[in-house]
């Protein structure tokens, strides 16, 4: 048995100093209290000074494997994922082959339990043609339906409303759409090109890839969400206006929810002009106001989850303007310490962190027995010290890419371990690669 003591356990809402006992992968008991508990144990661990907190739970990953392996693949992402604190991920459909059939499906839940240090699931990604495969999905397995509603990397596009309707109809779980209007787009494009080039300079993508774009594309899947009953999740919200979409009300409450990705929180178009591609993702980093808008959402219930969109390519690939370079970063290993910054900054309280990037994400997906300190759960845990300066140089980095757009950033806080079904993966900076995470299942 090991007792993690004199934590500061932050869970549920609340926070105190005490002690969690693990026994083998399962949390058995939590002790409020200061110092060693009257306990029989093997092991101590005295986290004095630090969080103790659930481990991350990152809804939205593309970690390029199978066939983009160049990039990244699932032994080098969970690395990263178990140095940043994030002991779950779910990973989504435009790889290659695209995850689009049972087969591809089944085949990378099969390489994830050979390859992956921390827990794992996957979407199955809906396109115009395969909506009659929804009904066959093992909703207790797969986390969801991912649904391009604008194209991006893998050009997974769905456009044709009677496929829309038939996905929203039929899916039978939660479906994870990426909205971005393409016609609204085209339209910016040709615009654009005409005006400044076949490669305007990245200071354009976010007027390609507009507001309006956002918009049109989430208030249409709003709207077929309220017409179905579907149960809908709208991935990497990037505007102010978008909020208009969603209610202020707890997660249970709710139908159709929200999430925010850490660069849509920590960037704005003010840093094209010194990062270049490096941050061009879709949808596009926009204006200073939208990022304002999108952190102060974090304190109310209009934002439900924090997750990256984790999309990792080498720095050769970043290389051109608003429509030549790839879209996408890396940003998983990361992600906790970038939000730690936010509550320094009292954007929101490190009770509300723990609750969009650990407590809500097992809540919208049902995730059976994780994301919460609660005895006979998954002992997925991640200690952090709350006042521990660092910068972040390339030397650190676990993704394959090996660059993060966070680099030369000054950090406040630093994951210092990170447990994984009661397995010590990451401490001292060392990952333990040798260890392997578990298929993630749901309560459904």
């Amino acid at each position: 048995m090991l007792c993690i003591y004199n934590a500061i356990i932050v869970n549920e809402g609340g926070r105190f100093v005490g002690s969690v006992l693990v026994e083998g992968e399962i949390i058995r008991k939590v002790i409020a209290g200061e110092g060693r508990p009257a306990e029989q144990c093997d092991e101590w661990l005295d986290a004095q000074g630090c969080y103790l907190i659930p481990g991350v739970i990152d809804d939205h990953v593309h970690f390029r494997d199978p066939g983009l392996t160049h990039k990244a693949d699932m032994a080098t992402e969970t690395a990263a994922a178990a140095a940043g604190g994030v002991t779950s991920f779910m990973d989504m459909p435009n790889c290659n082959p695209q995850t689009t059939t049972l087969e591809a499906l089944d085949n990378k839940f099969a390489d994830a339990a050979t390859k992956c240090v921390v827990n794992y699931s996957f979407y199955f990604g809906a396109t115009n043609n395969n909506a009659d495969m929804l009904s066959q999905l093992d909703k207790t397995h797969v986390c969801g339906v991912k649904l391009f509603m604008g194209a991006s990397t893998g050009n997974m596009l769905v456009d044709r409303m009677d496929a829309l309707r038939k996905i929203f109809s039929g899916a039978g779980m939660l479906i994870a759409v990426h909205c971005e209007d393409q016609q609204v787009i085209r339209r910016n494009t040709e615009r654009i090109r005409e005006q400044y080039g076949d490669d305007p300079d990245i200071r354009f993508h976010p007027v390609i890839r507009s507001e309006e774009a956002c918009y049109q594309s989430s208030s249409l899947a709003v709207q077929l969400a309220k017409e179905t009953g579907a149960r809908l999740h709208i991935l990497h919200v990037s505007t102010a206006r978008e909020l208009e979409l969603f209610e202020d009300k707890p997660l249970s409450e709710k139908r159709i929810s929200a999430e925010a990705c850490v660069s849509h929180l920590c960037f704005c178009d003010e840093d094209y002009a010194t990062l270049g591609a490096r941050i061009k993702c879709n949808p596009s980093i926009k204006t200073s106001a939208d990022r304002d808008a999108l952190r102060k959402a974090l304190s109310t219930n209009l934002i439900d989850v924090i997750a990256t969109d984790h999309a990792p390519h080498l720095l050769s690939e970043k290389q051109g303007g608003a429509l030549k370079a790839v879209s996408g970063m890396p940003s998983l290993q990361f992600s906790l310490v970038s939000m730690f910054e936010l509550v320094r900054e009292g954007v929101f309280t490190v009770e509300q962190l723990v609750q969009k990037m650990c407590h809500a994400p097992a809540e919208l997906f049902q995730i059976k027995n994780r994301g919460y300190i609660r005895p006979g759960y998954q002992a997925d845990l991640v200690l952090v010290n709350p006042d521990k300066e660092w910068v972040l140089t390339s030397d650190c980095i676990q993704s394959k890419c090996g660059w993060s757009p966070m680099e030369g950033r000054h950090f406040h806080a630093k994951v210092e371990k990170t447990f994984v079904n009661g397995a010590l993966v990451y401490t001292d900076g060392k990952v333990d690669r040798s260890r392997r995470g578990q298929a993630l299942t749901f309560d459904r």
